[in-house]
């Protein structure tokens, strides 16, 4: 059971590199945006 676990662990390895290599590194998601004060009071 051992050695069937490492062998699925390295089989997963190389499937996560095979996917980056064609895919490029995994997406990392966007920063929130920073909100910009704006002064409106010169609109009213």
């Amino acid at each position: 059971m051992e050695y069937l676990e490492r062998v699925l662990e390295k089989i997963k390895q190389l499937v996560d590199k095979l996917i980056e290599s064609l895919l490029g590194p995994e997406a990392e998601p966007e920063p929130e945006p920073i909100p910009i004060p704006v002064d409106d009071r010169r609109l009213r």
